[in-house]
């Protein structure tokens, strides 16, 4: 049997952060501990770094509460874990003992159980006042919105199975998207894996950008010539260099973790909407010039065109 115990400090005693929901105002703790006010929806990624995020059950901007874990031998005939079935209802009904609203709480808690559910079971059911041992490098978060809680390995969200809360950009072509999806739903399990498949989709998009796709430096170096703003080419290069010359995208690299891996997912979408979607708004918004000024502005154009060359 597993214990959690709730690790305490200050920032346990700021559970009055409230959780956040929507599109509107939202009240969020900062690394002050200073109610803080936006009006943009605000994303934190769940990490063990973190005392609140967006709960990777109900999504919501949430206080977090960490536990750690502790183990109690099982000492049961079996000593195995229990495989409950469908059984356990009846013989739930069929107790004398038990009155009515004992009898929906115990069904209840068997359901969860039955349905796969982690869950802390507040009634104290521990046979022993002391444990057996801890638990070392698994914890547990529970959501102050939601009560649900989430279980750690070190630094790795185990459960639930997540997606990265970030979406592909919509310009992003079908296969870049296949792509970008996947990443988000591996992230957790592998972020490694999750990183690689970010480096192909960044090496497609510059396919997509009119580039060869088969030299990310070069290709890097033609998207600078067209335009492509100075930091998301450094951003570019950091993330060649870090990721080793030799590794081509869509293999692994040892060095990548989940922020590696995250940031990725930022980069991808920056540099299409900087190369893509910001462009193709701006020819949507011209477009609905009345056609008059719009070629009084080409007129304007070309004699500055002209102008420039006669002063060459």
């Amino acid at each position: 049997m597993v214990h959690a115990l709730c690790c305490r400090g200050e920032n346990r005693a700021k559970s009055s952060a409230c959780a956040t929901g929507g599109g509107r105002a939202r009240t969020y703790v900062n690394g002050n501990n200073t109610i803080c006010e936006t009006k943009m929806a605000k994303i934190v990624e769940p990490s063990t770094r973190e005392t609140a995020f967006n709960c990777p059950h109900c999504g919501a901007l949430s206080t977090q509460h960490w536990s750690k874990l502790y183990s109690e031998t099982l000492r049961t005939d079996d000593k195995r874990p229990p495989h409950l079935s469908e059984k356990i209802f009846k013989n739930i009904e069929q107790d004398s003992e038990l009155d009515s609203d004992s009898k929906e709480i115990y069904k209840k808690f068997f359901a969860r159980l039955l349905n796969g559910e982690v869950f802390l079971d507040p009634r104290g059911s521990s046979s022993s006042v002391y444990p057996d041992a801890n638990v070392e490098n698994v914890f547990i978060s529970q959501c102050y919105n939601c009560n649900d809680i989430a279980i750690w390995l070190h630094h790795r969200l185990l459960y639930p199975v997540t997606r990265a809360a970030i979406d592909p950009n919509e310009d992003l072509n079908s296969e870049i998207r296949l792509d970008f999806e996947e990443a988000r739903t591996i992230l957790d399990l592998s972020p490694r894996g999750a990183a690689a498949l970010l480096r192909l989709a960044v090496q497609k998009l510059c396919a997509q950008l009119g580039e060869p796709g088969e030299n990310i430096d070069k290709d890097i170096a033609a998207l600078v010539q067209k335009g492509l703003n100075p930091i998301v080419q450094k951003s570019l290069d950091i993330v060649r260099v870090i990721g080793n010359e030799s590794v081509h995208p869509g293999e692994l690299d040892m060095r990548d973790d989940r922020d590696t891996a995250l940031q990725l997912f930022g980069l991808v979408n920056a540099i299409a909407e900087q190369m893509i979607s910001h462009p193709k708004r701006v020819e949507q918004l011209y477009a609905k010039l009345p056609e008059a000024k719009r070629n009084g502005i080409e007129v304007r154009n070309a004699k500055a065109r002209g102008n420039n060359k006669s002063a060459d």
